[in-house]
């Protein structure tokens, strides 16, 4: 026992010794591991105590967890006085001149698609439109059922998407008709929305297309709505948004939730109507497709056709940013290149 006692004691003054001449704050967490760690000295004491003759085993137990004490408080002590002198030499050394000049931060702005998105929400909030908004992950019958587009009908060959392994009808969002759907559920008519969002199709990239794209659509519900208000409403939204005259056309298209059906297309900015890469030849780009709600998909909603009518359009907004600022390539939207962003 006096030899363990003798261990103790040296092991003691050993340690107190190195502590305090430990130089730096890993020297120091070294010293302390090989005393206290799992595999250090006093530890491999302090749990060999079980060994030991039970009328020594208290007194030693009770010299060691002393000893162990000191050392812990040593090191402590000693690690507060390394870590300021370690203060004290960054400050004399690493010195700030507040006299000096600061750095400027660019200051960074709307990205052109927000700034249009914006814009469009503002001319139609003007015409007493409300924005609505509606998730991005849909099911078949939001994005199509609703929609007067069942599985069989060959539209949905025009809107191909991407499908999730959520579920079998679960999918992104191909339209933002998808909210109009879900307001007509939930509120009596008359109505009057704008919805705006993110929305995906499976389309090759060209300088005109793109997987992602963002959406804005409108839906007017109300007695003895024509198209011919649908008409000077889409007028009167295209001046507002490009402040000046621009050569546009209505002609008959086809969609499954409005009849009858229109695009509005405008002559291409990019060639003055001769035919381009951007409007692929044709002179003209389209700007939305629009249309009087089927009576179908009022029905489907639980709103009588007899009584109600309405009108409805949509817009990428990816399109209408192309010609408002003379973006010639979808795809610039979409590259974070600075030397594009900062034009806007």
């Amino acid at each position: 026992m006096q030899d363990l006692e003798k261990k103790i004691a040296e092991m003691e003054s050993s340690a107190l010794k190195a502590i305090e001449e430990a130089s730096s704050l890993d020297h120091l967490e070294q010293l302390r591991l090989s005393v206290l760690g799992q595999k250090g000295e006093l530890t491999g004491i302090l749990r060999g105590l079980s060994s030991l003759d039970k009328d020594v085993r208290p007194r030693i137990g009770q010299l060691a967890n002393q000893v162990k004490v000191k050392i812990e408080q040593a090191h402590l002590d000693r690690k507060d006085r390394l870590f300021q002198s370690h203060i004290e030499a960054r400050l004399s050394q690493e010195r700030i001149d507040v006299t000096a000049p600061g750095q400027i931060m660019p200051v960074g702005h709307m990205h052109p698609l927000s700034q249009i998105r914006q814009e469009i929400l503002s001319i139609f909030s003007s015409m007493g439109f409300v924005t609505a908004d509606g998730p991005e992950i849909e099911t078949d019958y939001y994005n199509f059922d609703a929609l007067n587009t069942p599985a069989s009908h060959p539209a949905r060959d025009e809107q191909d998407t991407f499908y999730t392994n959520i579920g079998a009808n679960v999918l992104l969002r191909s339209q933002t008709s998808t909210v109009q759907i879900r307001v007509m559920e939930m509120s009596k008519p008359p109505l009057r929305i704008i919805a705006p969002g993110r929305v995906y199709r499976n389309e090759e990239v060209n300088a005109r297309k793109y997987p992602l794209f963002h959406q804005v659509e409108g839906l007017l519900v109300d007695k003895d709505v024509t198209f011919g208000q649908l008409k000077g409403t889409l007028t009167a939204f295209i001046q507002a948004l490009f402040k000046k005259q621009v050569k546009t056309r209505f002609r008959p298209d086809f969609f499954p939730f409005t009849e009858p059906s229109a695009e509005l297309d405008s002559e291409c900015p990019f060639c003055n109507g001769k035919g381009c890469k951007t409007c692929g030849g044709r002179g003209w780009l389209e700007l939305l497709g629009c249309g009087m709600v089927d009576p179908n998909v009022l029905s489907g909603v639980g709103i009588d056709p007899e009584e109600w009518s309405g009108f409805a359009f949509g817009m990428g907004l990816e399109r209408l940013a192309m010609l408002k600022y003379g973006v010639n390539d979808i795809r610039h939207f979409y590259t974070n290149d600075l030397r594009f962003l900062e034009q806007f």
